[in-house]
């Protein structure tokens, strides 16, 4: 079971994302972060298997953290979720280690799926 460290500056996506994916079945929430520096200090506590990374946060942005995560943990799976669905914000995800992406209001069912394909 994918254990999932949530990340957004957002208190309320934050909630309604842990209640809908620990809903889901199949994966585990093991905490939330509000902002890239605290997504950090988690990701090196718990060790997730996928963080679901907003990209636009106070501290640290998605990017920076990712770049982080992705240098320490490289087989952490790390999902952007963002309302930036532009080519020039996935470019920039991708270049800062984000395996996928995807735009805010997504369906959870897309969000879940998302999170449990295997990286290629």
């Amino acid at each position: 079971m994918p254990r999932v460290l949530i990340v957004d500056d957002v208190d309320q996506v934050r909630y309604d994302l842990g209640i809908a994916l620990a809903l889901s079945g199949g994966l585990e929430v093991i905490g939330e972060a509000a902002n890239g520096l605290e997504a950090v200090r988690l990701a090196e506590r718990l060790n997730p298997d996928v963080v679901l990374m907003d990209l636009e946060m106070p501290v640290m942005d998605g990017y920076e953290a990712t770049r982080w995560i992705k240098t320490r943990f490289p087989f952490c799976k790390v999902v952007a979720l963002t309302v930036h669905g532009y080519e020039e914000a996935r470019e920039k995800a991708r270049q800062s280690g984000v395996d996928d992406f995807i735009v805010k209001g997504a369906q959870i069912q897309e969000i879940v799926q998302t999170i449990l394909n295997k990286k290629e």
